[in-house]
């Protein structure tokens, strides 16, 4: 079995900044997890839509700050809520507080009651993904050069700078979520060090994998170089349901697998996941 890398995902809705600010403090001194994650919505996308939901960079910021070894992300950034550019200095900052531990998530964004009711334009499905294509060059360079001019069919940049850079060089690992197969995972295969997979049938998980690995070929990419990343949401009642949903998709080449926790947190939670779910994989090795 390949090395497994686990981590948490703290869903900022019908919850308390206290509550996930104990979950991420705890994880980050428990050596098993090394990553850990917040969404990026507007309101809930489960449960009642008037309970509070916060906004994901100003949380991860705030919890960057309350951390020290973890890495830290969104699974993912809406790309059409923020200009790439704007979104670029975010992610700078966030990963010049973490001192380095920002993995930059992004995708192509989908919920269409928060783009609706905030009056942001929800684009067709490929105007998105080409957004979002256009969105990872711009933020790329901005990354790495001191002046970026890029003219896009959606972005326009002239002399655009981001200083400070990212601590990472040269720039925090993209992760990507998405699975469509003619344009999301083309731009998964050009940009992505991880692809995150959000669904339950591992038969359709591994056939996604293999057009990745022929969009990759076309781009002339080592599939290798793209981490598989799935999300398991966490029944505090059964632990043993948690390991039989994530098995499969450890045995089609899933190797960055997130615990989805649902608020209230159960106490010592996060010992418990390390022991009988991380700990299950690893005595299986």
């Amino acid at each position: 079995m390949a090395s497994l890398r686990w981590g948490i995902k703290t869903a900022p809705q019908h919850t308390t900044y206290e509550a996930m600010r104990t979950v991420w403090q705890e994880a980050d001194q428990t050596p098993v997890f090394e990553h850990a994650w917040l969404f990026d919505h507007f309101a809930p996308i489960q449960g009642d839509l008037d309970g509070p939901c916060f906004e994901g960079w100003t949380l991860l910021s705030a919890l960057a700050a309350q951390t020290s070894r973890l890495r830290i992300g969104l699974m993912v950034t809406g790309n059409t809520y923020r200009h790439p550019a704007i979104l670029a200095h975010e992610a700078a900052t966030v990963d010049v507080i973490s001192n380095g531990r920002l993995d930059f998530g992004i995708g192509a964004g989908w919920n269409v009651y928060e783009h609706e009711s905030m009056g942001i334009p929800l684009y067709q499905p490929g105007a998105r993904i080409r957004r979002l294509g256009e969105a990872c060059e711009v933020i790329r360079q901005l990354f790495t050069q001191h002046l970026t001019t890029f003219h896009g069919r959606y972005y326009q940049l002239t002399d655009a700078r981001c200083e400070p850079k990212p601590v990472q060089k040269p720039y925090p690992p993209f992760v990507i979520g998405g699975g469509g197969e003619q344009l999301t995972l083309r731009v998964v295969a050009r940009y992505a060090d991880v692809w995150n997979w959000v669904g339950s049938d591992v038969e359709a998980f591994q056939h996604k994998v293999n057009v990745l690995h022929e969009h990759c070929a076309a781009v002339g990419r080592d599939p290798k170089e793209i981490e598989l990343s799935v999300q398991g949401r966490v029944n505090y009642d059964d632990l043993g349901a948690t390991v039989t949903a994530l098995r499969p998709f450890v045995e089609a080449g899933a190797t960055h697998l997130v615990l989805t926790l649902t608020h209230p947190y159960p106490d010592g939670i996060v010992a418990r996941l390390a022991d009988e779910v991380v700990g299950h994989f690893a005595d299986a090795r």
